[in-house]
């Protein structure tokens, strides 16, 4: 009996042993046509098994690139696409750079804490109070959002002055919405989390003595 651990090792295992030796089969073909049409031939047996590879943006050429790697790019053969080169396959990709900008608070995002540390730059009145209100109840929102228990509205007048950097003070902070119309809004009943919960097994039962 053969084991899988005395065979070589398969390159690409979702195409199986049978086309990793049919293409080792085609490798030592000498006649140069009878090679190209072997080698088209397991194109298509490529192409049956991995009919998912048909969803992607020239799955042919997709095969052909597959198929030389699992040559280990030594099967010479007349390729309707240019041969790839096995160290750019191999060549590892440049790190990514992520943002370094730091949010101080993750529930309001990046934009909240853009939008008030620019607040210095309004000098209207008018439009600083639009501002202030405004951005205040929608971190009121985003908080709740967050955490559906309640906030305070001290708290949310304070992170606004921490995120304006002092520029933004709410004089009155009991003026913003109010939290439970809040939760309504966003489909949340106040009391929704001590509301008992009703299993399947409970409902059949009631369901049951009705009848």
């Amino acid at each position: 009996m053969e084991y899988n651990t005395t065979r070589g090792k398969l390159i690409l295992p979702e195409y199986g042993r049978n086309v990793q030796n049919m293409i080792a089969h085609a490798m030592e073909i000498v006649d140069r046509e009878e090679r190209n049409r072997a080698t088209r031939a397991i194109i298509e047996v490529m192409g049956q098994l991995n009919p998912h590879l048909r969803d992607v943006d020239d799955f042919r050429h997709k095969l052909w690139t597959h198929l030389f790697v699992m040559s280990d790019f030594k099967l010479d053969v007349d390729s309707p696409y240019e041969i790839p080169k096995q160290e750019v396959l191999n060549e590892k990709p440049q790190i990514m750079e992520y943002p370094k900008s730091t949010i101080r608070f993750g529930h309001y995002g990046s934009y909240t804490q853009r939008i008030l540390e620019g607040s210095r730059n309004i000098t209207d009145e008018n439009e600083r109070d639009f501002l202030k209100n405004t951005m205040a109840n929608f971190m009121k929102v985003q908080f709740l959002a967050y955490n559906n228990d309640a906030v305070e509205n001290n708290v949310i007048a304070q992170q606004l002055k921490e995120l304006s950097k002092g520029d933004l003070i709410l004089e009155n902070p009991d003026e913003l919405v109010n939290t439970n119309t809040i939760l309504r809004a966003m489909g949340l009943g106040i009391n929704q989390n001590k509301r008992p919960k009703t299993n399947f097994k409970q409902k059949q039962k009631k369901k049951f003595k009705k009848q």
